[in-house]
């Protein structure tokens, strides 16, 4: 993968190492690099996301 297509996480920016830590929000899909990211993200942001 190149460093153009290299995914940053969206809460810390850490480089996404480990696919399918992703959230559907109002604004467009969110990536993340681990779980823990994506549950902050969740709580800071329930308002902008997307039922599963």
């Amino acid at each position: 993968m190149s460093e153009e297509e290299k995914k940053l996480c969206d809460l810390c920016q850490l480089t996404v190492e480990i696919s399918g830590f992703t959230l559907k929000t109002k604004t467009g899909e969110k990536n993340f690099c681990c779980e823990g990211c994506k549950g902050i993200y969740e709580m800071l942001n329930e308002s902008d996301v997307l039922p599963q």
